[in-house]
C-alpha cells in the first residue's frame, strides 16, 4: 500500500464464501475481505485532543472489503 508517498507492506485476511448462480444466470463468487493499517507506519501523525480528553483521530485504521466477482 502507497499513501503519501510511503510504500508498505500490508497483509489482509481474505475469506472465500462461494460461488452462487444468481437468477439472471449470471456466476458470481463472493469474498471478505478485512485487516487494518497504522496511519503512524505512513508518516500521518497529525491528531488533536477534544476538550473531554477523547482522542480526534486514532492511529489504525481498520479496512473492511465485501467483493463480489461476476465470471464473464
Amino acid at each position: 500500500m502507497q499513501i503519501k508517498g510511503q510504500s508498505k507492506p500490508v497483509v489482509l485476511k481474505a475469506e472465500y464464501a462461494g460461488i452462487a448462480v444468481d437468477p439472471y444466470g449470471q456466476i458470481k463468487a463472493g469474498m471478505t475481505i478485512s485487516g487494518s493499517i497504522k496511519r503512524s507506519d505512513f508518516g500521518l501523525t497529525w491528531s488533536a485532543v477534544t476538550e473531554a480528553g477523547h482522542v480526534v483521530v486514532g492511529d489504525e485504521i481498520k479496512l473492511a472489503v465485501e467483493l463480489q466477482l461476476i465470471k464473464q
